[in-house]
């Protein structure tokens, strides 16, 4: 794995730390991916989780897309992969590629990226419906960077089992 993730700076401001830290979890999603091939990046972890490094991809093409897409601009669009709001139909990634994957997740979190830096602040309120409350743009890049470092250390053991790979 080649590791081009660009470190958070050690003294910055909290926007730019908040931004820096979910940019370096997005680079670890996908450094985690790197150099797989469709049929191993859908290789399940174990049975029965059908949990595979291309399914966190596409679960997080529904996260990007849900907080900062829904909830941050209001957007009325559906799932990236369901039209029914069901989140779990982004894990089942038989029939999907790297290509379509990685394209989708990637259009996401450039939207995220331009939201948040259009947002005029940190203390932004928007409404989660799903939580039925107000929250600030700092609680949903938090939020979103915790799902990251969470499925982070999924792609950990999803890819040691795929080829031995570990770390980072």
């Amino acid at each position: 794995m080649t590791d081009n993730r660009v470190p958070p700076p050690l003294l910055a401001g909290e926007r730019e730390t908040l931004r820096a830290f979910l940019d370096y979890h997005r680079a670890t999603l996908a450094m985690k991916c790197e150099g797989l091939t469709d049929e191993q990046l859908r290789a399940h972890s174990m049975p029965p989780s059908t949990l595979s490094l291309l399914g966190l991809v596409r679960h997080m093409a529904e996260v990007e897309r849900t907080w900062f897409r829904r909830v941050v601009d209001g957007e009325d669009i559906t799932l990236a992969y369901s039209d029914v709001d069901d989140y779990q139909v982004a894990y089942d990634a038989s029939g999907a590629t790297r290509a379509d994957a990685f394209a989708r997740w990637q259009a996401e979190v450039e939207h995220s990226r331009r939201i948040e830096r259009e947002a005029e602040s940190l203390d932004t309120v928007v409404h989660a419906s799903r939580w039925d409350t107000d929250v600030s743009l700092r609680l949903v890049m938090v939020h979103v960077t915790l799902e990251y470092a969470r499925h982070n250390g999924h792609a950990d053991f999803l890819r040691e089992g795929i080829d031995g790979t570990v770390g980072a």
